[in-house]
């Protein structure tokens, strides 16, 4: 074909016989990919990370402290996260941004200052090691460092979403829109809320709060879904589309391996112990049909961040909690990305496979009689070597049990 201007891209079509276009290719980067490697801090692009206080980091001036971003296998373009320490006795950048922001405190104390135009007077809160807030979407705001020592905080956002929707930075950072469903500069916004209520969908335990004052210690509820005696919580804050939760596995218990859907990562925040991960395509007992090799196994210590689903396709995944406490976990799935969240017809039946045996169409949790019996153990073995009490009862494995363990 004839080329419009002379050194301009132009495209040829192909032969009669021939396809058009090519069948693969290097992946292009996305406007936040663009982002990140503007901002000139590391890009930690890892499947797990077993201990976030090892990161490497370097000053951001952007932000006003020392980070790095974290791109979790399995997250690329569905949620966002990074790590930023705030010097001692100092402050972050004042900023806005047409995002959600959930930030852990891993070390450190301080102060949020939270505004919007035409507000001189900022709401300001406190937090600790072990703080969960947010930031409401295009807020003015500015985190504040009360100790002399640094104060280090993880991030989750829906900054890739946002900027690979808008393409536009000034826009994501610049716009002085205000979200009255998501902030409301008259009222008390950010104390600790308690009472419970169910999640629209699955009528779980939920908080409607935009700070959990200690996720270390904070109260969860009995939920029975995923291990027995398995507890749950889930903190909905300013109206966010980030989805998370904060579960608990006891002592000396593992979970069934179920589906944990797409972009799920999970931050170790008590306990100890390890995961399994793998592709349900090779079934529901790897070792058996020696396809054991192909999966993936990852420590959970505090603190460290694993991704449950790391590349595209459907995954299982399995708790276990090994140490003298309870296994602790807060759950990070970013926005719309779990089954509850997800749209189709309203009012249709929704059926959570992570509920349902694999037994079961659409069903992807394995109860344990039907598991791998490399995975009892694996798990004895594990418990033998820590030197803890294995409290997994004999009747867990019975197929003709009353009690149901399936998890959502």
């Amino acid at each position: 074909m004839p080329h419009d201007v002379a050194g301009d891209p132009h495209w040829h079509e192909p032969g009669k016989d021939l396809y058009a276009g090519t069948p693969s290719w290097p992946r292009l980067a996305t406007p936040y990919d663009d982002f990140m490697e503007s901002q000139g801090v590391p890009i930690v692009r890892e499947v797990g990370i077993s201990n976030i206080f090892n990161l490497p980091m370097r000053r951001w001036e952007r932000m006003g402290g020392h980070g790095c971003f974290i791109q979790l296998f399995g997250t690329e373009g569905k949620w966002g996260s990074y790590l930023i320490q705030v010097p001692g006795s100092e402050s972050l950048n004042e900023e806005r941004h047409l995002y959600e922001e959930i930030y852990l405190v891993l070390e450190g104390r301080g102060t949020t200052e939270i505004w919007i135009d035409n507000h001189n007077r900022p709401e300001i809160f406190e937090w600790c090691k072990g703080t969960l807030f947010t930031i409401p979407m295009n807020v003015n705001h500015r985190i504040v460092n009360s100790s002399s020592n640094p104060a280090l905080l993880l991030a989750g956002t829906t900054a890739p979403n946002m900027l690979n929707l808008i393409r536009d930075e000034s826009i994501i950072f610049g716009s002085s829109i205000h979200l009255t469903k998501r902030y409301d500069p008259s009222g008390n916004n950010f104390k600790p809320v308690r009472g419970l209520r169910p999640d629209p969908a699955r009528g779980l335990a939920l908080c409607r709060t935009n700070v959990v004052a200690d996720v270390f210690t904070t109260e969860l509820y009995l939920d029975n879904r995923r291990t027995p005696g398995y507890r749950r919580m889930e903190p909905q804050m300013a109206e966010n589309v980030f989805y998370q939760y904060i579960s608990e596995h006891p002592a000396g218990r593992y979970s069934r391996a179920y589906s944990p859907g797409t972009a799920a990562a999970f931050i170790c925040i008590g306990g100890k112990g390890y995961s399994y991960t793998w592709p349900q395509e090779i079934g529901p007992t790897p070792w058996e049909n020696e396809q054991g090799d192909n999966v993936l196994r990852q420590e959970y210590n505090e603190i460290s961040m694993i991704s449950a689903a790391p590349m595209e396709g459907d995954w299982f995944h399995q708790h276990f909690s090994t140490g003298e406490t309870p296994l602790r976990l807060l759950g990070w799935y970013g926005p719309n990305n779990h089954l509850a969240q997800q749209a189709g017809i309203p009012g249709e039946n929704v059926v959570d496979p992570g509920m349902v045996d694999v037994t079961y169409p659409g069903g992807a949790s394995i109860p344990y009689h039907l598991e791998d019996p490399h995975v009892r153990e694996a798990y004895n073995g594990a418990i033998k070597a820590e030197g803890t009490n294995n409290r997994m009862e004999n009747k867990f494995y019975d197929k003709n049990t009353t009690y149901s363990f399936v998890g959502g």
